[in-house]
């Protein structure tokens, strides 16, 4: 305990610089994977056949690798397919996006099929175009449905982060990585970068509790 506290007051900052990393790279894997999943989800969920082949494809392919195994390859592949220079967050950052909108989608399609399938022919009975059903009717309703699963994938995001610092991606276990090589303690420093993600998730589960609550009250 003497030796965490020791760690703790002169690698504070690298922890928090970790978990600032952790938490910025989740909020834009998760806002990303959002809108890429929405738009796999309608794909899926269209009349066109090649789509929806294509968007079935993707989600089996995505959830049925290991995640790992997606970075190495985005980490390897990605550089070479761009006109440009991308760093190694960057290609990760894409990584875990694609990865994420696989699930994300999954839940959008089904908090649209939650929907009553009647609002459907009751908007179509008074002249609404399929689009203007879509973005009026039944996606505020969807959103209202997945809000809590979509919290849930944050969380999940932010565990999945972890496997990031593999590329020396800074977040959290990318700063034991940096503090165990500085101190030879690993046991030390692990231990505190498990309570910090521990306190981070619950706090994070706590919320999304209070979000639910609210959510049920309102209905």
């Amino acid at each position: 305990m003497a030796k965490m506290i020791k760690i703790w007051e002169k690698y504070y900052m690298v922890f928090l610089k970790g978990l600032g990393g952790t938490l910025w790279i989740s909020a834009v894997v998760v806002a990303l994977g959002t809108v890429l999943g929405m738009l796999v989800a309608l794909m899926h969920m269209g009349k066109l056949k090649p789509l929806r082949a294509l968007a079935e494809a993707y989600i089996e392919v995505l959830r049925g690798t290991p995640v790992l195994l997606q970075l190495y390859f985005f980490w390897i592949v990605l550089p070479k397919l761009v006109p440009f220079e991308l760093s190694d967050t960057g290609c990760i950052l894409v990584a875990l996006i694609i990865n994420a909108s696989a699930y994300i989608s999954e839940i959008i399609r089904a908090g649209i099929g939650a929907v009553d399938a009647g609002q459907w022919e009751a908007a179509r009975s008074v002249g609404l175009s399929e689009k203007n059903v879509m973005t009026r009717i039944i996606l505020p309703q969807a959103v209202k449905n997945i809000l809590p699963a979509l919290g849930n994938e944050f969380i999940s995001t932010v565990k999945g982060t972890s496997l990031a610092s593999v590329f020396f991606v800074g977040e959290l276990m990318t700063s034991y990585k940096s503090v165990q090589s500085a101190t030879f303690l690993a046991l030390q420093s692990l231990t505190i970068v498990g309570i910090i993600y521990f306190l981070l998730n619950f706090v994070l589960s706590r919320l999304l509790r209070v979000l639910e609550r609210r959510l049920m009250a309102s209905d």
